[in-house]
C-alpha cells in the first residue's frame, strides 16, 4: 500500500477497526476514509453503492461487524446472522464492483468447529459442528471467508480473510450486558475493588460513564448494589454494616473456570493486518498450502489465523486480573452456567512462515487496558468540567 493510497476502514469506532486506523495513522497513511453508522447504514445496498462510486478506495479493511459475548449471541442470533451477512456482502461485492486493489475481512476463531483438534488449524475449518451459542455469527463469518475466497477465484481479485483469536485493548466493549469475557473481568474486578474499599465516588463516575442497565451514579446506593449483584459484582454484607469492608466483595465469573483461552494486544493484531496488506498478496497464501504432491490443487481456507499460539484457563485468567488490580476479594464460579468451547488455541504457524509475530505477553497487555479503563472514566469526567 503506498502511503497516499485511499483506505477505507470499516467498523472503524470498534475495538478491531480503531485499533487499524491507529496503526495505519502511526505508520504515515495520509488518505483514511471512515464512516460512521450514522453516516453510512453498511447494511443500505444502496447506500454502499453509492459509497464506493464517490470514495473509489483503493484498499478496504472490513473490521464493521456486529459481535458481543455469549449472552449477546445466543440471545440474538438473528440479528448476528442477517446484519453481518448483509455488512459483508456489500463491502465485498462493491469492492469487486469498484477494482479495490486488495481487501482484508476480518472474522473470529470462533469459526471452527467446537470440539476442534488443538491447536487450531486452518484446514480445520467445516470438519465439524460449530459451538451453539455463537453459531449464526460463526456462520456469518464463514460465509465472508468463501465470498472473498470466491471472488478471487472467479474474478481474479485479491480479498485476504484473517481470522484474529479473542482480542483486547483500547476502545474495548465493557457493557456488562455484551461485553467478552476479559473486559468484563476487568470492570467488574474493578467495580468489586471500589466496594471493598468503600469509594463510592469511583463507583458512581464508572456507571455515570457507563451505565448498566440505565442505572447511573446518580441512582441511590440500594439500586446501585442490587445492579451490580446482578451482573455478578455482590457485597457479603449490607452496605451500612460499619464494618471492614476487606475480602466482602464477591466476583461471580460464568461457567467452571476450565476453558482455556487466546488473548491478543488489538493493536498488535492490527499491526499483524497492515503487515499482510502491505507485504503478502491472496497468491502467497495459496502457496502455502499442501497439495499432497497432487498437481491439481483444491484452493479452499485461505484465510490465516491471527494469534499469539499461547492460552491460559478463564481461571488463571481471572487470578491475573484480580492480582494486577489488587482486588482482594473473592472469585465466584457459577458451574450453572455455560462455558463455551473448552479450547480454542490458533495454530499460528502460517501467518509466522509469511513474516509475522506476536510480542506483547498478557500480564502486560491486562495491565494496559486496565490503564486505559481507569483513564477513559477520568477524562470524561474532565472533558464534562471543562464543558
Amino acid at each position: 500500500m503506498e502511503k497516499n493510497a485511499k483506505i477505507y476502514v470499516a467498523g472503524h469506532t470498534g475495538l478491531v477497526g480503531s485499533a487499524i486506523l491507529k496503526q495505519l495513522r502511526l505508520k504515515g497513511y495520509t488518505q483514511i476514509i471512515t464512516r460512521t453508522h450514522k453516516e453510512l447504514e453498511l447494511m443500505d445496498c444502496i447506500a454502499v453503492e453509492d459509497f464506493f462510486r464517490e470514495e473509489k478506495p483503493e484498499y478496504v479493511f472490513l473490521a464493521a461487524a456486529k459481535v458481543g459475548g455469549i449472552i449477546a449471541n445466543n440471545s440474538y442470533r438473528a440479528e448476528f446472522l442477517y446484519e453481518n451477512s448483509m455488512i459483508q456482502n456489500n463491502i465485498i461485492h462493491h469492492s469487486y464492483l469498484n477494482n479495490v486493489k486488495k481487501l482484508m475481512f476480518l472474522g473470529s476463531t470462533c469459526i471452527y468447529p467446537k470440539n476442534c483438534k488443538q491447536p487450531i488449524k486452518e484446514e480445520y475449518l467445516l470438519t465439524g459442528p460449530l459451538e451453539y451459542t455463537n453459531e449464526p455469527y460463526a456462520i456469518a463469518k464463514i460465509a465472508g471467508i468463501k465470498l472473498c475466497e470466491s471472488y478471487n477465484l472467479q474474478y481474479g481479485t485479491n480479498f485476504i480473510s484473517v481470522m484474529p483469536t479473542n482480542l483486547y485493548g483500547p476502545a474495548d466493549n465493557f457493557n456488562l450486558e455484551t461485553a467478552h469475557v476479559l473486559p468484563a473481568l476487568i470492570r467488574k474486578i474493578y467495580l468489586g475493588k471500589a466496594l471493598e474499599e468503600n469509594e463510592w465516588e469511583k463507583i458512581k463516575d464508572d456507571l455515570n460513564y457507563r451505565p448498566i442497565e440505565g442505572i447511573t451514579g446518580k441512582a441511590e446506593k440500594t439500586e446501585i448494589l442490587s445492579v451490580l449483584e446482578k451482573f455478578g459484582v455482590r457485597m457479603k454484607r449490607a452496605s451500612y454494616q460499619t464494618v471492614d469492608t476487606k475480602k466482602m466483595v464477591s466476583i461471580e465469573i460464568w461457567g467452571t473456570g476450565k476453558p482455556y483461552r487466546e488473548f491478543m494486544w488489538s493493536e498488535e493484531m492490527a499491526d499483524a493486518c497492515i503487515f499482510l496488506m502491505e507485504k503478502r498478496n491472496f497468491q502467497d497464501i495459496v502457496s502455502l498450502q499442501d497439495n499432497n504432491g497432487s498437481t491439481i490443487q483444491e484452493v479452499r481456507n485461505t484465510h490465516i489465523n491471527i494469534g499469539t499460539g499461547k492460552e491460559i484457563s478463564v481461571a488463571q485468567l481471572a487470578e491475573m486480573t484480580k492480582r494486577i488490580i489488587g482486588f482482594e476479594g473473592e472469585l465466584f464460579f457459577n458451574t450453572e452456567m455455560p462455558d463455551g468451547t473448552y479450547r480454542k488455541l490458533t495454530d499460528i504457524s502460517k501467518l509466522r512462515a509469511l513474516g509475522w509475530k506476536a510480542q506483547v505477553e498478557l500480564d502486560e497487555g491486562i495491565e494496559r487496558l486496565y490503564n486505559w479503563y481507569k483513564n477513559s472514566i477520568y477524562k470524561k469526567i474532565k472533558f464534562n468540567l471543562k464543558t
